[in-house]
């Protein structure tokens, strides 16, 4: 490989040469020219005779060696401008290349030069500034204006203010509440705050990642595996023309000329740039590639094998519901559940605590604190003696408490019991939910060539089935090993190229063992990062899809670029052999074949737009508004099914009161939501979804949610006059609730798989 600066000097100088030789020309000066444009000529021979050696070094057959054979040819028959013309092309076909490659590592080396050095360290003696393979799990570090967060760890401060984009690209900052988890290589945008560390240098995200960016050389063979293929017919066949034209008519001419326009920069460079320039797109939209030849492969790709949780699921639980004992109400019973978990490190509490922080609740200082390994914690909140967890508690035999466990049990979610001094107030359900933006991955997945999608999981097979039914995928299999994976992955290699995707230390075998393996790497563990050609460093499965869709596009222009400078390179060889095309014309029309499919290569650089709609700042605004408004009107949603479930035990007060307080949260909270969306997002939305019609059919879910809410005010309306509920409302009063319940909940999740996943 030439020195990094040689390709524009090389340039310069033939570039000159050509020049200066056709001014000699125009003056009457033929010798001149003539030793101008040879001494260009030579100034190649020698940088193209050592790409040659590099490539036979490397194992490859050296398509360069036409580049020098014409160049050496020229010489020999004097055609002196010819060997200029080829030099200049040359010169100018690496200097595209190098420009191209250096876009393409721009993101990846920015990684590197963010790599935090030291840390400082918080302790009773002060603040203190520390190497960064000295900080351990636990240390109290600050975070200042524009530093780069060191290690993984979890916000101590009030708040933090973020700019994520070196690792997931996006250039919008990000605000972390106290206790939020934040990842090593993010900048601090705002003012200092503290961290607590959760990993050490070593065990952290953005270690990781550096390690993986610093294998990702694009120079090396994988990235012209493309070219190499199609060199193994085409170096022998020109040879074999040029030879054949010789022969045939005793001209060495003819030989030299066909040499000439069989120089082969579109092979050399086009598929390169092309493959180079998909690193680069990749990299902007926080997926790390490890060689040219990973994403090549990708792009050939037509088996997906998938894990389940934490690719295709959250990978943590999530508060799905919760459900409030007669007199309380679901907002006091997660804040009183909440309140207390803020001190315990179970899983569960931390999801409690998250939506508690979701849904804006004012949380109190509990006292007292015990916790008891598997059955849950105890403390005082507020005076009261409050438990959480799962545990044998008084009135566990109420017709609403068994219906939260036979509802557990279907929905295969987890059950933590609240009771404040020793009443049950409520349930919380949690469950580890898809991701919003799962279904959009597999379509756009099926759209890019995908034909078959797996999942492999150790979970049971009763939620992966489930989960493999929402999705559509074409097989699940449930219960299975890292061996059991890595089988699974080798029996899928027989039929296809197929991609692994993981997250979790169980799935590394299962990543090497596949075609490509690609790693959710913002949660994912270290080894499971390391062991992947590719890595996600943003926690959403549908960058994965526009990998897919980057790689697959970059392999097209990469074929056609090589495959359509070939295409004319032989026409052009076949009217050189005959005769009609001199050594001259020849450099100057392959110049311009050169120069053609190397910018044609260059178009995997552009953002394809048909991969993923672009929203316009103003659409993108009002998505994060109404998807942060979803979360908040999931109390709405529990008070529906609360007041359905309070219809059971008969039309007493209170039912009634359960339905009027649903009605009122309907009234002034969920129906203004559903106004603001019709007449505000989908307005914003439908230019780039494709005009009115694509949501037409959330427009007629609106239609239907007010029709209900209509039908339950006339319900109480009729309570009213009648002064309590009627034995013979309760039929419809309890389809209407539960009816809107559900279209509520379809109707949310279509928002958020649909448009608010369109969102960075």
């Amino acid at each position: 490989m030439a020195p990094p600066r040689l390709e524009p000097v090389l340039l310069a100088v033939t570039s000159a040469a050509l020049v200066a030789g056709g001014g000699a020309w125009f003056n009457g000066d033929g010798d001149l020219a003539d030793l101008l444009w040879s001494l260009g000529t030579l100034s190649a021979v020698l940088p193209a005779m050592g790409w040659v050696l590099a490539a036979l070094r490397r194992g490859r057959a050296g398509v360069d060696l036409i580049a020098v054979l014409a160049l050496g040819g020229t010489l020999a028959v004097h055609e002196f401008l010819a060997g200029a013309l080829i030099a200049s092309m040359l010169a100018t076909g690496r200097t595209l290349e190098t420009a191209a490659r250096r876009r393409a590592y721009h993101d990846l080396r920015a990684l590197l030069e963010h790599t935090p050095r030291s840390a400082r360290r918080r302790t009773e003696a002060g603040v203190a500034a520390i190497p960064l393979a000295d900080v351990a799990v636990g240390d109290l570090l600050v975070v200042g204006p524009g530093e780069t967060v060191p290690v993984d760890g979890r916000v101590e401060s009030a708040a933090a203010v973020l700019d994520e984009s070196v690792l997931t690209g996006e250039p919008l900052h990000v605000g972390r509440a106290r206790g939020e988890s934040v990842r090593s290589g993010v900048v601090n945008a705002g003012g200092a705050f503290d961290l607590r560390a959760t990993a050490t240098e070593q065990d952290s995200t953005y270690a990781g990642i550096v390690r993986l960016a610093r294998q990702a050389g694009a120079e090396s063979a994988p990235v012209v595996r493309l070219a190499d293929r199609y060199a193994a017919w085409f170096l022998p066949l020109s040879l074999a023309v040029a030879g054949t034209a010789w022969l045939v008519s005793g001209s060495a001419i003819r030989a030299v000329a066909v040499l000439v326009v069989a120089t082969p920069c579109p092979l050399l460079l086009a598929a390169p740039v092309a493959v180079v320039s998909g690193l680069s797109r990749a990299s902007r939209v926080g997926v790390v590639v490890r060689d040219g030849g990973a994403l090549e492969s990708l792009g050939r790709a037509r088996t997906l094998l998938l894990d389940k949780t934490g690719t295709l699921t959250r990978g943590r639980p999530r508060v799905v519901d919760v459900i409030a004992a007669p007199g309380w109400q679901p907002a006091e019973v997660l804040r009183l559940a909440a309140s207390l978990d803020q001190y315990s490190p179970h899983v569960l509490a931390r999801a409690i605590v998250d939506a508690a922080h979701e849904r804006k609740l004012t949380l109190s200082v509990p006292a007292s604190v015990t916790e008891e390994p598997g059955v849950g914690v105890s403390g005082t909140v507020e005076g009261r003696r409050v438990r959480v967890g799962r545990f044998e508690m008084p009135g566990g035999g109420q017709s609403w408490a068994r219906a939260v466990d036979n509802r557990a049990l279907l929905d295969g979610a987890a059950v933590a019991w609240v009771c404040a001094d020793g009443q049950v107030t409520g349930a919380v359900l949690l469950r580890d939910a898809l991701r919003y933006d799962a279904h959009r991955t597999l379509r756009l997945l099926r759209a890019a060539g995908i034909s078959r999608l797996v999942m492999l999981t150790g979970d049971r097979a009763e939620p992966a089935r489930e989960v493999g039914a929402v999705l559509g995928l074409d097989e699940v299999r449930a219960g299975l090993g890292p061996a059991d994976k890595v089988a699974a992955v080798r029996a899928e290699r027989d039929h296809a190229v197929t991609v692994m995707v993981g997250d979790g230390v169980n799935d590394a075998p299962a990543l090497a063992a596949a075609d490509v393996g690609v790693a959710m790497g913002a949660r994912g563990a270290t080894a499971s990062s390391e062991a992947a050609d590719i890595v996600l460093t943003t926690d959403r499965v549908d960058r994965l899809a526009d990998a897919v869709s980057i790689a697959v596009r970059a392999r097209r222009i990469a074929v056609q670029s090589a495959l359509g400078g070939m295409v004319l390179s032989l026409a052009a060889m076949g009217v050189a052999a005959a005769g009609l095309l001199p050594p001259a014309a020849g450099a100057l029309l392959q110049e311009g074949i050169d120069v053609a499919v190397i910018l044609n290569a260059l178009r995997a650089l552009r953002v394809d737009q048909t991969a993923r709609p672009a929203l316009t700042p103003d659409a993108e605004a009002l998505v994060r508004r109404f998807a942060a408004e979803h979360v908040d009107l999931q109390e709405v949603l529990e008070a529906v099914r609360g007041a359905a479930d309070r219809l059971t035990d008969g039309p007493g007060p209170r039912a009634l009161a359960a339905v009027e307080e649903a009605y009122r949260l309907l009234t002034e909270r969920l129906l203004p939501h559903e106004y603001a969306e019709e007449h505000q997002l989908y307005p914003a939305l439908a230019p780039t979804l494709g005009g009115p019609e694509a949501t037409a059919t959330m427009s007629r879910a609106h239609v239907e949610i007010e029709r209900l809410s209509r039908r339950i005010a006339a319900h109480l309306r009729l309570a009213h006059d009648a002064g309590g509920l009627a034995a013979g409302q309760l039929d419809d009063l309890r389809s209407c609730l539960y009816g809107l319940h559900t279209v509520l909940c379809l109707h949310f999740t279509q928002e958020e798989e649909n448009y608010f996943s369109l969102a960075r």
